[in-house]
């Protein structure tokens, strides 16, 4: 079990430590010249249990709440410390917020300096610390009043007696997880190397493990790790643990950084969360604050997903890491006050739609997630899925893609596997076809729709490797067919009049001879005789029906040319990393001109996509 003070500054939180177990957790020399706390301290005693207690003593002034919330942010039991002098003070006040935003119910008091003043003051502060703990998880706490000074005080051995007592009864926390560890300290060691220490939030650590450091993502390798202060093989969440990190210099990690499985985390610059403020005291919306997450902390703006701003999203000013579950405190943006904590539940939420109805109901399963209800909801309410990584992010289970709901898939595509729920899936593919219905119904005798506009269209948020597997298993389907660069239903034609198909035969040998450089409709007019409107419109036709491709308006290539052109395209991409306009130029043997119009068609069709002054091909499309 892990003990961590709180209260105001000088009421005697160190002193009270250094009675329990014997260790003095001021270790800086100002600390020792100033007598108060600047750092967090650490100190541990062992148990008749052969287990170990653990101790972090926090600083009290209010100018170093950022450091007492890193300290009491991996505590299991509060011990809040107050002077009988002073009685209660700001700091312990907030401090008493601080911990039951971050969800810490299991406490007791120290009322400290008892030999200073008599018996009736002693009562007094008693009955004000009852008042001030009754509308909090820490109601009915016990109270010791302890002179910490005097080694045979009665107060100080009943609190021992007590704080075993609840060590023995404390069940471990479950081990079940991803490994995460929010650092609260780095140091060297002369002949061992760089130490990081915290203490674990959830799964296990081991000899030779390999973390990665976030939000750098630097790795390193656990070359030893003593957890409760005492050197073991393996430790697991709850533990106050050190890790000896081999790979890594002090300068590369700082407190606030995790040290976690490289599946565990990654770094967001938007938060979706649970909030939660003081009765009475509302946060405005867009609000600045300053975020405490673990041992982190950046500055940030709160936007409200509700009126009442239960829920709310953080829009952060610089990376930060989280999981659903993780719990964090907002104070003021002077950082004077303590102002509100909560729950994180989505910690990679969008910027667009964040207060729509679909996702609030994808928050509630996130909600039900955290409640034990496992992933069905949270993947039924995934708009396009989850990609499988971020399943496993934000479940924090490495199985969970082995034992999904029976109602779901792991869709594999061109990049990523993605787990979808089918009925998602389905209403997805529906979709799809619903609009190149929509699309014939409205345009007759268009050819069909290019990829990149139907995407548009139909599901523009769509993620490229999903749109591009859904699109590939229509087609495998025969729910939609290719018809050269473009989309269309299977029973979707184009006739051809008779003296259509007699300018058809004409034109098509023409237009295939030209090979990468066809007549243009005036041409190709001139050429059999015929009215240049009529030719148009009877290309255009065959365009419908794939029998030709037109790149712009007035010239049709031959489909076969069309599909060499592309795999050029394609070679000179796999040459150069993109397609720029001289080198393709120079690899079809055309000029500029013409060069610029066929990348401009392949960009329309949705082969490839312009960036800047090149190209680049799409995933997963091909003519």
């Amino acid at each position: 079990m892990i003990v961590g003070t709180a209260g105001h500054i000088d009421h005697g939180k160190t002193t009270l430590v250094r009675a329990l177990t014997g260790v003095d957790t001021d270790r800086l020399r100002e600390e020792k010249a100033r007598g108060i706390s600047i750092e967090l301290g650490y100190a541990y005693t062992p148990l008749a249990s052969g287990d170990v207690l653990g101790f972090v003593d926090v600083p009290g002034h209010e100018r170093l709440v950022h450091t007492m919330v890193a300290g009491a942010s991996g505590i299991d039991f509060a011990l809040l410390v107050v002077a009988a002098d002073d009685g209660v003070m700001p700091q312990t006040r907030e401090h008493l917020a601080i911990l039951e935003w971050l969800g810490i119910s299991r406490g007791a008091v120290a009322l400290t300096k008892t030999d200073r003043v008599d018996a009736r003051r002693v009562d007094a502060v008693q009955r004000e610390i009852e008042a001030l703990l009754a509308p909090t998880p820490l109601a009915g706490a016990k109270i010791f009043a302890v002179d910490a000074r005097n080694p045979a005080d009665t107060g100080i051995s009943a609190l021992r007696e007590t704080l075993e007592a609840e060590a023995a009864t404390h069940g471990r926390r479950s081990a079940h997880g991803l490994f995460r560890l929010a650092i609260d300290r780095v140091f060297t060691l002369q002949g061992h190397g760089t130490i990081a220490t915290g203490t674990i939030v959830s799964g296990i650590v081991r000899i030779e493990d390999e973390v990665t450091i976030m939000p750098s993502g630097r790795t390193a390798r656990v070359r030893a790790i003593h957890a409760q202060n005492r050197p073991v093989e393996a430790a697991r969440a709850g533990e106050r643990v050190a890790l000896n990190l081999a790979g890594v210099e002090k300068s590369d990690l700082h407190r606030g950084d995790w040290l976690a499985d490289a599946r565990a985390l990654a770094t967001t610059s938007r938060v979706d969360v649970s909030l939660r403020t003081p009765p009475g005291r509302p946060i405005a919306d867009a609000t600045a604050v300053h975020v405490h997450l673990g041992t982190s902390r950046t500055t940030a703006r709160i936007h409200g997903l509700d009126p009442a701003l239960s829920r709310a999203q953080l829009v952060l000013d610089g990376p930060l890491c989280a999981a659903p579950g993780d719990r964090f405190i907002v104070r003021d943006v002077r950082a004077a006050a303590t102002i509100g904590g909560g729950i994180v539940l989505d910690p990679f939420a969008p910027a667009r739609q964040r207060r729509s109805a679909g996702r609030l109901r994808y928050l509630d399963a996130i909600e039900r997630m955290l409640a034990g209800d496992g992933v069905a909801a949270l993947v039924a309410e995934a708009p396009y899925g989850l990609r499988s990584s971020a399943l496993v992010r934000l479940a924090n289970d490495a199985a969970i893609l082995e034992a999904l709901p029976d109602d779901t898939i792991l869709l594999e595509g061109a990049g990523e596997s993605i787990v979808i729920s089918t009925a998602r899936l389905r209403a997805l593919r529906e979709r799809v076809v619903a609009t190149v219905s929509d699309f014939h119904a409205a345009t007759p005798d268009e050819p069909g729709v290019g990829r990149a506009r139907l995407h548009r269209i139909a599901m523009p948020d769509a993620p490229p490797d999903l749109w591009a597997t859904i699109l590939m298993g229509l087609i495998d389907d025969g729910a939609l067919v290719r018809n050269g660069a473009y989309l269309r239903r299977p029973d979707h034609r184009v006739r051809l009049s008779e003296r259509e198909l007699e300018l058809a035969a004409d034109l098509m040998p023409r237009i295939a001879e030209g090979g990468f450089d066809p007549p243009w409709v005036r041409d190709l007019a001139t050429a059999i005789t015929a009215p240049e409107d009529e030719v148009r419109q009877t290309l255009r036709k065959l365009n419908a029906e794939g029998s030709v491709q037109q790149i712009v308006r007035d010239l049709f290539y031959a489909p076969e040319r069309v599909r060499e052109l592309a795999a050029i395209a394609r070679r000179v991409a796999d040459a150069h990393g993109a397609i720029e306009a001289a080198a393709y130029r120079d690899a079809i043997g055309l000029g500029r001109k013409r060069t610029v119009q066929i990348l401009e068609f392949f960009d329309r069709v949705g082969y490839t996509r312009r960036v800047r002054d090149a190209h680049r091909l799409r995933e997963g499309v091909s003519f």
